[in-house]
C-alpha cells in the first residue's frame, strides 16, 4: 500500500494523458530556433526611464555607433598624419 501512495504522490501527470503516445520526445529540439535572433538586454532602472520603448533604445545605440565610428576614423587619420610629419 505504501508503494501505491508513493506512486500517486510522485506522478503529477494527468490521468487522461497516454504515456505510450508521449514517447519519442527530444529535449531541446527547438532550442536553436527559439533563441535565433533573440538578444535580451536588461536595462538599469535609471536608463529604462530614459527610453520608453525598444525603438528609442535602438535609435540611441545607432547614433552612438555612428559617432564612435566617425571618431575612430578621425583618430586613425590624425595618427597617420602625425607619423608622416615625424617620420
Amino acid at each position: 500500500m505504501r508503494k501505491e501512495l508513493a506512486k500517486r504522490r510522485s506522478d503529477d501527470l494527468r490521468p487522461e494523458y497516454d504515456l505510450a503516445r508521449l514517447k519519442g520526445g527530444v529535449r531541446g529540439k527547438y532550442y536553436k530556433q527559439a533563441t535565433a535572433g533573440t538578444n535580451l538586454v536588461l536595462l538599469d532602472p535609471d536608463v529604462e526611464r530614459s527610453f520608453p520603448d525598444s525603438s528609442s533604445v535602438n535609435r540611441a545605440l545607432r547614433l552612438l555607433q555612428d559617432i564612435a565610428t566617425k571618431t575612430s576614423r578621425r583618430t586613425r587619420r590624425s595618427a597617420r598624419a602625425r607619423r608622416r610629419t615625424t617620420g
